[in-house]
C-alpha cells in the first residue's frame, strides 16, 4: 500500500497501540537544552531510573546563554545554575553535552543538522517548540514538555495520537528578493495560526525541491506557528549531500546503504494526503507581520488592516487588540515604521547561508543612527564559517553588534532584550506579546535580508527598493 512518509516514519516507530488509543513510538533521537530538561533528570532520580539510551540523547545550552560575554560565572545566577546543572546531568547520566567553547555549541536546531545527529526517517523529541526544524531532512520532529523528556529519557518513547497530513505544495517560481522566510509568513497567513491542528505538513512543489536544506529547515521550524504538530521535506540528492561526512552521520560503507534506506522513506507518489493545499510562488512577496500573532503576516508594500476587514467578530476582535497593543493605526502602510532594534538570529535565520545573504546587500551600508542591530550565529560553528568568509566583518562595518551564539532575542531567557515599547525587526519566529523581553515590546517577524533593510533605513523597508535586489539578482 502506498503511504507518504509521515506514516511510514511513525508504523517504523510504533511500538504500540495503547488503552486510549494513543501509539506508544519509539524516539530514535532526543535532543535536550538548560531549560526545560532540570526537572526531567530530578524525576529520573526521584524514581531511582537512568537514561535508557544515553547515545540517543544530545545536549546543548541555548536559551540561557548570554551572547555579548560569554565568560562565566555569568551576571544572572539563575543561567549559570541552569548551565551548572545540565553539565552536571549530563556527566551523571552519561549524554554527549556540547558545552560553550567546545566548538559544537548553539541552538539545538542548528547543532543537530550540522553535526549530522539530524537524519531522515527517524523520530525526533525536544523540549521545544521549534523541534519541527529537522522535519527539512525527512524526520518526524517534535516539541514535547518535561514530563514527556522524562519519559523519552527513561524509555525512549512517549505517547502520541498520530496525526493528519496535510501536503501544502509551493509552485513557480520566487521573485528576486523573496526568501524562504516570507514563503511560511505566506502560508500561515493564508492556513492561520489554528490552521494545522491535528495535522504534520508535508512541503513540497518545485520550491521545495529548490531550496537549499537551510532554506527547508527555516519553512519547517515555523511549522508550529501555523498549529501544526510537525512539517517536513522528503529527502533527496540535497538532503544526503548535505549530511555526507557530517560527525555523526553514518561512514564508510554503512553511508551507501543508508542512503537507499532514505530514499525509500520518501512519500510514495500514488500516496494520499488528507488534504492538498497549492500556493504559486509568483503571487508572494517580502512578507512581514504587523501585529501579535504568526498569522498577523502583510507584504511589505500592503496597508495594516482594520477591524472591519475581518471576516467576523473574532477576528475583528483580534485586529483591535493587535492595533492596541502595536500601537498602529488602523489602514497605515507597513512600510515606514520607525524601528528601533533589528535582530538577525535565532533557530529559524540564523545559519551562515543567512548572514552570507544578508551581508551580501549590507556591504557598503550603514545601520541608521538610533537603531541598535545585532546579529547572532547560531552555533559556534556558524560563527567560525562567518568569520572565515569575513561576513562579521561585514556586518561590524555596517554598525551591527556581532555577538557569540545562541538564542539571544529571540526570546526573553538571557539579557538580549527589548527595553520599554521599542519595535523590533527580528528574523526570529515568534511575535507574542512579550515575547522579547519586554512586556510592551513590538515584534515584527521578516527575513534577514529584511532586517537589513530595516537596520539601514530605520524604518520598515521593501529591501528590494533599498538594495535593488532585482538588478543584483539579474547581475
Amino acid at each position: 500500500m502506498s503511504q507518504n512518509l509521515f506514516e511510514k516514519v511513525w508504523d517504523a516507530h510504533a511500538v504500540k497501540t495503547l488503552s486510549n488509543g494513543q501509539t506508544q513510538l519509539l524516539i530514535g533521537t532526543h535532543l535536550i537544552h538548560e531549560v526545560t530538561s532540570p526537572q526531567a533528570f530530578g524525576m529520573l532520580r526521584d524514581l531511582g531510573l537512568k537514561v535508557k539510551y544515553p547515545e540517543r540523547t544530545f545536549a546543548t545550552v541555548d536559551h540561557i546563554v548570554p551572547t555579548k560575554s560569554q565568560v562565566e560565572p555569568f551576571e544572572d545566577s539563575l543561567a549559570q545554575e541552569m548551565i551548572t546543572a545540565l553539565r552536571e546531568n549530563c556527566e551523571e547520566f552519561g549524554v554527549k553535552f556540547f558545552d560553550i567553547g567546545s566548538g559544537g555549541q548553539g541552538i539545538v536546531h542548528v547543532v543537530g543538522p550540522e553535526q549530522g545527529i539530524t537524519q531522515p526517517g527517524t523520530t525526533i523529541a525536544c523540549g521545544d517548540s521549534h523541534t519541527a526544524t529537522h522535519g527539512a531532512f525527512g524526520a518526524i520532529a517534535f516539541g514535547i514538555g518535561t514530563t514527556q523528556i522524562r519519559d523519552v529519557l527513561a524509555t525512549q518513547t512517549m505517547a502520541l495520537t498520530k496525526l493528519k497530513v496535510r501536503r501544502i505544495n509551493v509552485e513557480g517560481k520566487l521573485a528576486p528578493g523573496v526568501y524562504a522566510k516570507d514563503v511560511i509568513l505566506h502560508i500561515i497567513k493564508l492556513l492561520g495560526a489554528k490552521g494545522g491542528i491535528g495535522y504534520a505538513y508535508e512541503y513540497g512543489g518545485n520550491i521545495f525541491d529548490e531550496f537549499s536544506m537551510e532554506e527547508r529547515m527555516t519553512v519547517c521550524n515555523m511549522s508550529i506557528e501555523g498549529g501544526a504538530r510537525c512539517g517536513y521535506v522528503n529527502p533527496d540528492e540535497k538532503t544526503f549531500a548535505y549530511l555526507k561526512d557530517r560527525p555523526y552521520s553514518p561512514q564508510g560503507e554503512e553511508w551507501e546503504a543508508t542512503v537507499e534506506k532514505w530514499k525509500a522513506i520518501a512519500s510514495d507518489p500514488d500516496c494520499s494526503y488528507d488534504d492538498v493545499v497549492t500556493i504559486q510562488a509568483e503571487d508572494i512577496a517580502p512578507s512581514v507581520t504587523w501585529g501579535i500573532s504568526p498569522d498577523h503576516g502583510i507584504f511589505v508594500n500592503e496597508n495594516i488592516p482594520s477591524p472591519s476587514d475581518a471576516s467576523d467578530e473574532e477576528g475583528a476582535q483580534s485586529i483591535e487588540e493587535a492595533l492596541e497593543y502595536m500601537k498602529f493605526e488602523p489602514g497605515s502602510p507597513i512600510a515606514g515604521k520607525k524601528i528601533d532594534v533589528c535582530f538577525i538570529g535565532s533557530c529559524t535565520n540564523g545559519r551562515l547561508s543567512d548572514f552570507r545573504e544578508a551581508a551580501r546587500f549590507l556591504k557598503g551600508h550603514k545601520v541608521a543612527e538610533g537603531v541598535q542591530a545585532i546579529a547572532v550565529p547560531g552555533s559556534e560553528i556558524v560563527d567560525h564559517l562567518c568569520r572565515q568568509e569575513g561576513i562579521h566583518q561585514v556586518f561590524e562595518d555596517a554598525g551591527f553588534e556581532w555577538r557569540g551564539a545562541g538564542c539571544s532575542m529571540c526570546l526573553a531567557m538571557n539579557p538580549d532584550k527589548l527595553v520599554g515599547d521599542q519595535l523590533c525587526a527580528s528574523s526570529s519566529n515568534r511575535n507574542f506579546k512579550g515575547r522579547q523581553g519586554s512586556p510592551i515590546g513590538r515584534t515584527i517577524l521578516m527575513s534577514p535580508v529584511m532586517v537589513a533593510a530595516a537596520a539601514v533605513t530605520g524604518v520598515v523597508s521593501d529591501a528590494r527598493e533599498v538594495f535593488d535586489v532585482t538588478a543584483e539578482a539579474a547581475a
